[in-house]
């Protein structure tokens, strides 16, 4: 069994396993982090929904972000499991359930959710390195998971509760963000950051063209590369449900 080693800050890190079926940490895992654990201020009841290995609730849990237990859904049983067998490792208390986006938590409500469900379009996470042994089911411009997320977040956020979520260019990130703000009255982008394409991917240029043309994607290409970006979100003030 692999293991991943989270480096949070200068002062704090923490290792956990990883499972070949439970999609593996990235850099936005890492930009969430930082970015919602600037924008939390006072501990609170959190979900990590979408939780994979669990990085980012042990993360913000390790910066006292959260209030009492982590809650954690995933898709996937391995997930909630070795979610499970990691907080155990680490000392800290989780409940974790599987089942699709917010189906696990009826009649739940949460302080702060944080949303890292897969959100790039299925042909660009089809030759991408990231999806080699996970699925990854969110819709030909990569905004079906989220926009779902968006929609049902309302009925899951406690009075001034926040809802975070990343927006992947490699998705159609218009479509998230009009939904984001027709469905909250504020919604600010919290954090952004660049990353080079894999260099596997630069097989595929036709591809990637084809979906940027049709407004599914988008990148730069810069100094040679293909560069893409990862930006974060908080939504607050749910309109009328």
């Amino acid at each position: 069994m692999d293991k991943y080693t989270c480096n949070v800050n200068k002062d704090l890190s923490f290792e956990i396993k990883l499972h070949d079926s439970v999609f593996y940490p990235t850099g936005t895992s890492d930009e969430i982090i930082k970015a919602v654990s600037s924008n939390i201020h006072s501990p609170g009841k959190l979900l990590d929904l979408g939780c994979g290995s669990g990085v980012v609730g042990f993360a913000l849990h390790l910066l006292g972000k959260t209030h009492g237990s982590i809650y954690a859904s995933d898709l996937s049983d391995d997930a909630t499991r070795l979610i499970e067998e990691n907080a155990k490792d680490l000392g800290i208390s989780v409940i974790s359930r599987p089942g699709s986006i917010f189906d696990p938590w009826e009649g739940e409500s949460f302080d702060y959710i944080v949303d890292d469900i897969s959100g790039i379009a299925e042909e660009i996470a089809e030759i991408s390195p990231w999806f080699k042994r996970t699925s990854c089911k969110s819709g030909k411009d990569g905004t079906d998971l989220v926009i779902e997320a968006i929609s049902k977040a309302p009925f899951h956020l406690d009075k001034g509760g926040k809802f975070f979520f990343p927006v992947l260019s490699l998705s159609d990130t218009s479509k998230v963000l009009e939904f984001a703000n027709s469905t909250f009255q504020k919604v600010s982008q919290i954090g952004h950051k660049k990353w080079r394409l894999p260099d596997e991917m630069n097989e595929h240029l036709d591809l990637l063209s084809d979906l940027k043309v049709k407004g599914l994607i988008d990148y730069e290409e810069k100094y040679g590369w293909l560069l893409w970006s990862t930006d974060v979100y908080m939504a607050e003030l749910p309109k009328k449900l």
